[in-house]
């Protein structure tokens, strides 16, 4: 006997209507009825009988339903103990690169949540910029990266997380820009500016603004925006930046989302062709889930 079929069995002895426990299980009414008919033909006996506009279970249907509870109960448990036999065993160090953004925050919980449920299970978080990141990922370094797009992902598998990262100038409060709200690419032209070493950014905020570099007044370059903030509060520039880098930070400087919006997507990376642990596995599925939820 299969398990579905014994729970459609207990559904209908309990609503004691097919429509209440169709609905109940979320098939049509057809398919229970033809279910529950065929079931009894392959038991050879009569299950349920009408009365009333009500189903009663016959004699034969009562021992069933006594032996249906407890195979499902059984059933049940074991899946219990099996879910806690497999946690038992996760155990190992998750490897993970991850960048300055407002999805490290996702990033987070989902650890947490993993640690809760494998208490043996450790991680390592390597911050650093995206193509160190890569590098490291390439090497066998790192078994997952937390990166924000324009990324060239042709050689990894990619889940895109929920929080879209938003660009923007941050500038010293002391700066004239400083009571607006936003920031045009005309306004950017005249502005002493501090942007990413990567090219990726680089031409993307061009494509943006529908510039080219040379248009731009360039005074310095960074990897990882807290070596800048400082750099920014005393007015040497203004630093090109998402705003899930910064948020966190107390100083003396003030974010200016670019208008129109600039927004890109944080992306959770692995390996195409490579062997990862149960541990890794986990962790992924577990965040999939969650993006599905």
């Amino acid at each position: 006997m299969e398990i579905r079929m014994l729970k459609y069995f207990l559904t209908v002895a309990e609503e004691q209507n097919i429509t209440q426990a169709a609905k109940k299980l979320h098939i049509t009414q057809p398919t229970l009825s033809r279910q529950i008919r065929d079931f009894e033909v392959n038991l050879q006996t009569a299950l349920f009988v009408r009365k009333n506009k009500k189903l009663y279970l016959t004699e034969p249907g009562l021992f069933l339903k006594k032996r249906a509870e407890e195979i499902l109960e059984l059933d049940e448990k074991t899946e219990q103990e099996f879910a806690k036999y497999q946690n038992a065993l996760l155990k190992g160090q998750i490897s993970i690169g991850c960048v300055e953004a407002s999805n490290s925050q996702f990033l987070a919980e989902m650890l947490e949540e993993m640690i809760a449920d494998h208490p043996q299970v450790t991680f390592n978080i390597y911050s650093g910029t995206s193509n160190d990141i890569k590098e490291r990922l390439d090497k066998g370094l790192l078994d997952i990266a937390l990166l924000i797009e324009p990324v060239l992902a042709d050689n990894y598998h990619k889940l895109v997380l929920p929080d879209k990262e938003i660009w923007g100038l941050l500038v010293s409060t002391e700066y004239f820009l400083t009571n607006q709200q936003h920031v045009s690419a005309k306004e950017i032209l005249g502005v002493p500016l501090i942007w990413s070493g990567r090219k990726e950014i680089q031409n993307m905020l061009c494509s943006w603004g529908g510039f080219v570099e040379e248009d731009l007044n360039v005074v310095g370059k960074y990897n990882l925006i807290f070596n800048v903030i400082s750099l920014v509060e005393n007015k040497v520039g203004a630093a090109f930046a998402i705003r899930g880098a910064i948020d966190n930070r107390k100083n003396n400087t003030k974010f200016l989302p670019l208008t129109p919006k600039l927004e890109t997507n944080c992306v959770l990376i692995w390996k195409k062709e490579t062997i990862l642990s149960d541990t890794v596995l986990t962790f992924i599925q577990k965040m999939e889930n969650a993006l599905k939820a």
